[in-house]
């Protein structure tokens, strides 16, 4: 585990009673992923494609509830060749959805002694407001750098023009919430924005690569330095989907480009053995994947103190 990227003279805050970060080197990449906290959702989001006894039975075998569920949400601070990347930025405060245990990023990020002022760039999966909330917060813009740069798929940007959610079934609120996040990340980021179309090498061994499925211009981060390997797949792995990677979740606007999309990266990284970190998978979300017949396992990746 390495340190190096926390401040020596960052401390817990006085309200954390668990851990909110964890760090590891990849190579001589460092790497740090941050809590943002859970979001409750209903359950039936996870799986809308399947009977509904179906999926309670998944539920209640992983200790679930079948009603209302607590989504991890985890996001990546990465320093690499003297730039400090963010790797989504969480979901902020929507005072219309009411979600007091989310939105926790920026005070992370001092509780780990980062000064948001060090962060050169951001890289957004996409643009779903638990990916771009963080920086929408009252007072956040004016602390960050002037020449600040945000990499985001084209493709992304120009789905939020005019966003079709007619295959999504998202939760009542989140439909507005997510147009009126996008819409007001683009008017507020607009000359920091750097779009690019497949691929683009942030720093040194930190490329961003448009995947699709999940959103049009959803992305993926893969970290390389020497021998170490680690992959950031955003929202395209989800807790259900190493059981059920057919299952389809709520919030994807192509539901079978996105089991298409996930089933052929999990299936990459456990032929690879790369380590994989997920936003809404379980804190801090490291693990390898197993192929089991049709379907995957998720191994934890032991702590290392």
């Amino acid at each position: 585990m390495s340190l190096d990227i926390i401040s020596p003279a960052a401390r817990p805050a006085p309200d954390e009673l668990v851990p909110s970060r964890y760090a590891l080197k990849i190579g001589e990449i460092d790497v740090l992923v941050i809590s943002d906290g859970v979001l409750p959702i209903p359950a039936k989001t996870l799986a809308h494609n399947v009977d509904a006894g179906v999926r309670s039975a998944w539920l209640e075998d992983e200790f679930l509830s079948p009603d209302m569920i607590d989504w991890p949400l985890n996001v990546v601070l990465v320093r690499s060749g003297g730039r400090t990347i963010l790797v989504d930025a969480g979901l902020g405060a929507d005072p219309n959805l009411h979600l007091p245990q989310a939105g926790r990023l920026v005070q992370r990020l001092e509780a780990a002694g980062i000064d948001l002022a060090s962060v050169t760039d951001v890289v957004l999966t996409h643009m779903h407001m638990d990916h771009i909330g963080g920086l929408l917060v009252d007072g956040i813009r004016e602390q960050l750098r002037p020449d600040l740069r945000i990499h985001v798929a084209a493709a992304e940007l120009k789905f939020w023009e005019s966003p079709d959610f007619s295959r999504a079934v998202m939760p009542q609120g989140f439909p507005d919430a997510l147009r009126r996040a996008a819409k007001q990340f683009v008017k507020d980021y607009r000359n920091n924005l750097r779009p690019f179309e497949e691929e683009y090498e942030v720093a040194p061994g930190v490329i961003v690569r448009r995947t699709g499925g999940h959103t049009p211009g959803h992305s993926i981060v893969r970290l390389a330095s020497g021998a170490d390997r680690l992959t950031f797949a955003g929202d395209l792995v989800f807790q259900v989907g190493f059981d059920h990677p057919d299952w389809h979740n709520g919030f994807e606007h192509d539901p079978e480009e996105s089991a298409h999309v996930r089933i052929k990266l999990m299936r990459e990284l456990a032929a690879t053995r790369e380590p994989l970190v997920a936003t809404h998978l379980p804190f801090p979300s490291i693990c390898h994947v197993a192929v089991v017949g049709d379907h995957f396992r998720c191994v934890p990746v032991v702590w290392d103190y």
